[in-house]
């Protein structure tokens, strides 16, 4: 069963007697017993450990494979959350999608507060594409704080590229929490990293064009139609849940509700049905396209807390995700109302 935190421990087995490797000279012990502190407790990148230590990132994955083996390496792993598997095969079953998570807390733990169930989702999330993404993938993501607690948890992912799929929030465009899932997960991997130094929604359809001209921007625009598999956060018709909510005049935010406008993902904006709404500020948000959005083979959702389960069961009936990651009372309430 995936495992809502990392598993630091993970890949450590009893060898036996039979099999025990020959132990580490102590200079060495030093040496790899620090690695692994910078890799697993300090969420370095294998490619910035090497730097420091002036090694091949070959060399810091054989030094972390051998610090498991030795016993080094060993970390109990509390985990305050699970994975509600009913929950979660009756949303896969009830909307047709390959990938579903819930999570729960435990039993013995305390209800979890909305900033928690953020977090744990980002963890949720950064498990599924480590155990999914391959390689060969263009691994999407689109701005919000789920995928910003993605970025934070992620440990390990393949060599792949990875592509900000979304300006981020007006308020927040210009700072290093804007692109640092993006920029986090490539370095974990390795891979390139394309973000977006933008944001979300701008006041004009000529800004918009003057940034989409701009050689970075060029650069990751041109990634969006190779995407392969994408995590993206959905938001509801509300303060604080929305980032084109938050962006918009009252007046506006009052139109589109009237309209019947109750989600949003990647600047889109979907009715109860599932329906994609037009929009007058369409050509001010800088984004990844509905159309190409459909496109991609993979596209997984992630939000949680009740105040969203209307707008998360709304894009669910859309038919653009093939997954999704979410906590309990919205799977309850969701599954609820499908009845």
């Amino acid at each position: 069963m995936l495992l809502l935190a990392r598993e630091l421990s993970r890949g450590i087995i009893d060898m036996g007697a039979e099999s025990t490797p020959p132990p580490v000279p102590a200079t060495d012990v030093f040496l790899t017993a620090t690695i692994a502190r910078r890799f697993y407790l300090e969420n370095r990148s294998k490619s910035e450990i090497a730097d420091e230590f002036m090694i091949s990132r070959f060399k810091v994955a054989r030094i972390l494979a051998e610090a498991v083996a030795q016993g080094i390496v060993r970390i109990d792993v509390t985990v305050p959350v699970r994975i509600d598997v009913d929950l979660s095969l009756a949303l896969q079953q009830r909307f047709g999608l390959s990938r579903v998570i819930v999570i729960e807390a435990c039993e013995d733990a305390h209800e979890m507060h909305p900033d928690e169930v953020v977090q744990w989702l980002g963890e949720a999330a950064a498990r599924l594409i480590t155990d999914t993404v391959d390689d060969d993938d263009i691994l999407g993501l689109a701005w919000g704080l789920s995928v910003e607690a993605l970025g934070r948890a992620i440990t390990k992912l393949a060599r792949c590229q990875v592509v900000q799929l979304t300006g981020s929030h007006p308020d927040e465009w210009d700072s290093y929490a804007s692109v640092s899932a993006v920029l986090r997960a490539a370095a974990i991997g390795g891979g390139t990293a394309f973000p977006l130094h933008v944001p979300l929604i701008v006041p004009n359809a000529f800004t918009a064009t003057i940034l989409g001209k701009q050689p970075g921007i060029v650069a990751t625009l041109a990634q969006f139609e190779q995407v392969s598999k994408a995590v993206v956060e959905i938001g509801a018709w509300a303060p604080t849940l929305s980032t084109i909510y938050d962006a918009l005049t009252e007046r506006e935010r009052e139109t589109y509700r009237d309209l019947g406008v109750c989600a949003e993902i990647c600047g889109h904006l979907f009715d109860g049905n599932g329906i994609v709404l037009p929009t007058e500020f369409s050509d001010r948000v800088i984004s990844i396209e509905v159309e190409k959005l459909r496109k991609i083979p993979e596209v997984i959702g992630i939000a949680g807390d009740a105040q969203k389960a209307d707008a998360i069961c709304a894009v669910l009936k859309s038919g653009l995700l093939t997954g999704i990651i979410t906590d309990a009372s919205v799977a309850r309430r969701i599954l609820s109302s499908s009845d």
